[in-house]
């Protein structure tokens, strides 16, 4: 295992500048780390001493693996068929960052995934540490636990136990969601990318409720998809006060005041939220551990924007194979027209009176539901 983590790096070090290198060779640690953890899920499932309640979840992601392949045409490869227990809440963390008075998001780019606008790292003591080192340069930035990513088919992305947990149909969203990626991935267009593996998601759960859900499950799937689309809205509200505040012909000072405003309100609306419409459900209560700040609010789009045209790409196609096919010639347009073509697909679908999917934030906390 360390001769290929150094050969990695290696490999790393040669198209990385020097400030970038070590980045790369804790990612490329992480990884390996995560690759020698996992073991077949078969072997789990055998082992005497894992708990019953671990093969059950175990034996759930198995039965959602195969519908994703047979059902939804997901790829049928190495990926979800083992486990790998981390012992920690999260994966890895990421950071997003913004200027001060802006919502766009600071990107990177790696080799493979193109641009993106977080920075991920598998230690949140190194996100914490650079979250303070992006702060002391004025930015904006939120530090995200992060349950689950995909390496584009690159590895066999392992079951977590990260999200082993989760309730039967947000455990089926998530392999849904990151099986997407391996499907259809433009490096640097980060808004496609989302919003096809969220679209495919909602639909696949859709379809996967259908088959094994029964109505509890379903009651229980459907209150928290309201809880979402509650939370979505309320971000998406605050965000376009923001976007009005900094486009206003104003002092920073003023903008900065109104900013300020906007972010309380944000905090007062959703605990009036929590107590009217959910009972005082507080599932969302970890999204606001840090201090509000653009870089909370940078992202929403990338998840939600395309969703409806893609949903609406999905019904007309009728199938997923043929869905698929359609999505990959999307990819091949450069980026304006690509983006041209799903504003005018996602048209039918909101003229329709059709709810944006409800995806785009973070998940509340899994357990809640329980």
């Amino acid at each position: 295992m360390k001769w290929r983590i150094a050969l990695l790096c290696g490999a790393v070090a040669s198209i990385a500048s020097c400030s970038h290198i070590g980045y790369y060779v804790q990612a490329a640690k992480g990884q390996y780390s995560l690759m020698a953890e996992a073991r077949p899920i078969e072997d789990w499932i055998n082992d005497p001493a894992t708990s019953a309640r671990l093969k059950d979840r175990l034996k759930k992601v198995r039965e959602i693996r195969e519908f994703a392949a047979r059902e939804l045409g997901l790829p049928d490869n190495g990926s979800y068929t083992t486990y790998a227990d981390l012992k920690r809440p999260f994966v890895l963390w990421n950071v997003v960052a913004t200027r001060e008075l802006s919502l766009r998001p600071e990107q990177w780019c790696f080799p493979v995934a193109g641009c993106v606008n977080y920075r991920g790292y598998y230690s949140k003591d190194d996100a914490q540490r650079y979250a303070r080192e992006l702060r002391s340069e004025g930015f904006d930035v939120q530090v995200g636990g992060v349950p689950a990513y995909s390496t584009l088919g690159w590895f066999n992305d392992p079951v977590l136990s990260t999200f082993i947990s989760y309730p039967d149909a947000e455990l089926a969203r998530l392999v849904f969601h990151e099986l997407a990626h391996q499907v259809v991935y433009i490096p640097g267009d980060t808004q496609f990318n989302e919003s096809f593996a969220s679209a495919v998601e909602e639909a696949g759960v859709e379809r996967w409720l259908q088959r094994h859900g029964d109505e509890g499950l379903r009651r229980s799937y459907a209150a928290y998809a309201a809880r979402k689309q509650d939370f979505l809205a309320l971000l998406l509200k605050h965000r376009a006060e923001l976007e009005t505040n900094y486009a206003r012909d104003a002092s920073d000072e003023d903008k900065r005041r109104r900013k300020a405003e906007i972010f309380k309100a944000l905090v007062a609306d959703y605990q009036s939220l929590k107590a009217t419409r959910w009972n005082g459900y507080a599932g969302y209560d970890r999204w606001f551990a840090e201090p509000l700040s653009n870089a909370h609010l940078a992202s929403i789009a990338d998840y939600h924007d395309h969703v409806p045209a893609f949903r609406h790409l999905l019904e007309q196609e009728r199938s997923f194979a043929q869905f698929y096919s359609a999505v990959r010639q999307l990819a091949r347009l450069d980026k304006p027209l690509r983006t041209t073509r799903l504003a005018m697909m996602a048209k039918p679908t909101m003229m329709a009176g059709q709810p944006p999917a409800a995806t785009g934030i973070p998940n509340a906390a899994p357990m809640a539901d329980k």
